[in-house]
C-alpha cells in the first residue's frame, strides 16, 4: 500500500482549533434544544411526524409529552418492518439508504437500525472531533502523517432494495469515506471486504504497513487479538509509529493492562461511546474523567433514571436538567429517524458544564432474578477487583442465574489471561466476589443472609473459550460483543453449555 501523499496534520490542526473553539462556546442546553427543534421541523411531513403532531411542537417539554419512549422492537413492528427495506418518508424524510445490522448482545437477534446520509455526516463529524480533542491534548502529534487503521467487521454491504444496502456499521462508514481521505485510510477495500474474522485478522496482520500506522481504532477485545498477531510478526511494539488508539464499544478496564504492552511509548488512548444509533460521547480529558456528550452531531439526548424506565410516566431529563451521580438509561432522537428511542445503555454523569459521562452498562445488564438488583457496574467492579487481588487479569466473562429449587445462585463463567485455571483459584474468586457484592449492594447482602440467594460459583474457562463460543455463534469480530450478563436463566444455561463444549 502506498504511503499517504503528504502529512495532512497541519490542515487537521486548523480544523481542530476552529472546531474546539466552537465546542467551548456551546451552551449545552441551548445547543440541544435548537437541534431538537431542527429535527422536528425536518421530519414534520413524515408519517411519524404527522402522527405525533411535529408541526405543533415548540419545546422540549411538548416533544416529551407528544412522543413516548420506545424500544427497538416497538419501532420495528409499528414503523419500520411494514415498509422495510424501502423506508421513504416513514420516520425521516426521503429514502433511508443504509441499515446497520446490530446484533443485540442480550437478545441474540439482529436489529436493523436506519442510517441516513445526515447520520453518516454526523458520525463523520464526531470522528473528526475525536482527532481534534487528541490534538488539543497532544499539540505536537502528527496523526495524519501516516495511516488510520479502523478495525471493523466486513465492509461488504448487502443490496436489499434499489438504493438501499445493509451490513456492519463499519462497512457503512468505509463505504462513505470521502475519496479525498482514502490515501490516509487502512485497510484497503479487498481486505476490508473479508467476512471471515480469523482469515481477515491473518490477512490484516500480514498486510499492515506497521511503520506507517498512526491511528488505530476498534473494540478492545478485537484490538487485542490484532495486536497479538501483529506482535508475533513484527515484535513489540508492533506499530512503532502509533500515536493514538481509539477504543469503544465495551469497557476498557478489563483490556487496558493487556493492551498497553503492545503500545509504543507516548501512544495516547482515547475512549469513545459510539452506537449504531448515533455517536454519544468522546473523551476530551484524561482517562477516567468521563466522556464529553456530543451536543451538535445529529442526536438529541435524553436520560431516564433507570428505576423509572418501566414506569407509565418515566422521568425524562436532558442537557438542561441532568444531575451527577444518577444512573440513567440513554434515549436518542436523531437525524436517522429515531424518536425517543431507548438505546439500552446506562450512564452516570460526572460533570454538567460541559456534560461529561461514564458508561456504566446496559439496562439489560442487571441481575435481579432473586431481588438482588445488581447493576452492570457493580458486577464488573467486583470481578475486576477480585481477579486483580489474585494477581491475574480478566480476558472475558459472563454471569447469570442458576435456579436450584426454591433458591438459586449466580454462576460466573470467567476466562483469565493468567494464571492457569484451578479449583482453588475459582473458590477464592467466588469468596471475594461474595464479600465485595455484600459490602456494596444491600439487596444482595439481605438475600444472601436470608437464604434466597446461595453463594456464587466461579467456573474458570481456558484461554480461547469465549472466542470459540462467539465463533460458533457466528459473532466473532466486528461490532459483536460478549454479553456480560445473561439474566434469562434458560439463555444463560444454553450459553454455559456452549462454553463448556468450547473448552
Amino acid at each position: 500500500m502506498r504511503p499517504p501523499p503528504f502529512d495532512a496534520t497541519p490542515l487537521l490542526r486548523v480544523f481542530a482549533v476552529r472546531r474546539l473553539a466552537r465546542l467551548r462556546r456551546l451552551d449545552p442546553a441551548e445547543a440541544q434544544r435548537r437541534l431538537l427543534l431542527s429535527l422536528l421541523r425536518r421530519a414534520a411531513r413524515t408519517r411519524f411526524g404527522r402522527a405525533h403532531g411535529f408541526e405543533r411542537l415548540r419545546s422540549v417539554g411538548e416533544f416529551q409529552a407528544a412522543v413516548p419512549l420506545r424500544r427497538y422492537e416497538a419501532f420495528w413492528e409499528e414503523w419500520w418492518r411494514p415498509a422495510y427495506p424501502t423506508l421513504r418518508d416513514v420516520t425521516w424524510p426521503g429514502l433511508v439508504p443504509y441499515f446497520a445490522l446490530s446484533s443485540g448482545t442480550t437478545s441474540g437477534r439482529n436489529k436493523h437500525i436506519p442510517v441516513t446520509r445526515a447520520m453518516v455526516r454526523a458520525n463523520r463529524g464526531a470522528a473528526f472531533d475525536v482527532l481534534a480533542w487528541h490534538l488539543a491534548r497532544h499539540p505536537r502529534s502528527r496523526v495524519f502523517g501516516g495511516l488510520s487503521f479502523m478495525l471493523g467487521g466486513s465492509t461488504a454491504l448487502e443490496r436489499v432494495a434499489p438504493g438501499v444496502r445493509q451490513g456492519d456499521l463499519s462497512g457503512i462508514a468505509a463505504a462513505e469515506v470521502p475519496r479525498l481521505l482514502r490515501p490516509w485510510s487502512f485497510p484497503p477495500r479487498d481486505l476490508a471486504l473479508i467476512a471471515d474474522w480469523e482469515r481477515k485478522l491473518a490477512a490484516l496482520a500480514e498486510a499492515a504497513p506497521a511503520a506507517r500506522i498512526r491511528v488505530l481504532s476498534g473494540t478492545p477485545s478485537w484490538l487485542l487479538m490484532l495486536l497479538e498477531r501483529l506482535a508475533a510478526r513484527h515484535g513489540r511494539p508492533p506499530l512503532p509509529a502509533l500515536e493514538l488508539l481509539v477504543h469503544g464499544g465495551v469497557a476498557w478496564a478489563p483490556y487496558r493492562d493487556r493492551i498497553r504492552p503492545y503500545l509504543p511509548p507516548g501512544c495516547a488512548t482515547r475512549e469513545v461511546y459510539p452506537a449504531s444509533e448515533g455517536f454519544c460521547a468522546i473523551a476530551d480529558a484524561d482517562e477516567g474523567e468521563g466522556m464529553r456528550l456530543t451536543l451538535d452531531r445529529g442526536v438529541f439526548w435524553e436520560f431516564v433514571p433507570v428505576e423509572t424506565l418501566g414506569a407509565a410516566r418515566a422521568v425524562r431529563h436532558w442537557a438542561a436538567t441532568i444531575e451527577t451521580g444518577v444512573e440513567y438509561a440513554v434515549v436518542a432522537t436523531s437525524c436517522a429517524g429515531l424518536w425517543a428511542y431507548v438505546l439500552g445503555d446506562t450512564v452516570r454523569f460526572v460533570g454538567r458544564a460541559p456534560p461529561r459521562l461514564l458508561v456504566t452498562g446496559r439496562t439489560s445488564y442487571t441481575l435481579s432474578t432473586f431481588g438482588e438488583h445488581l447493576s452492570g457496574e457493580e458486577i464488573e467492579t467486583a470481578l475486576l477487583a477480585a481477579v486483580v487481588a489474585e494477581g491475574s487479569m480478566v480476558a472475558e466473562y459472563t454471569v447469570g442465574p442458576v435456579l436450584e429449587g426454591v433458591r438459586g445462585r449466580h454462576r460466573w463463567l470467567v476466562e483469565l489471561a493468567s494464571p492457569a485455571p484451578s479449583p482453588a483459584l475459582a473458590e477464592r474468586l467466588a469468596a471475594r466476589l461474595d464479600a465485595a457484592l455484600s459490602e456494596t449492594n444491600e439487596d444482595y447482602e439481605v438475600h444472601r443472609r436470608g437464604g434466597q440467594l446461595g453463594p456464587p460459583e466461579v467456573v474458570l474457562l481456558p484461554p480461547g473459550a469465549f472466542a470459540a463460543w462467539m465463533r460458533a455463534e457466528g459473532k466473532l469480530g466486528g461490532q459483536h460483543k460478549v454479553p456480560r450478563v445473561l439474566a434469562d436463566p434458560a439463555r444463560f444455561a444454553e450459553a454455559a453449555a456452549a462454553l463448556a463444549a468450547a473448552r
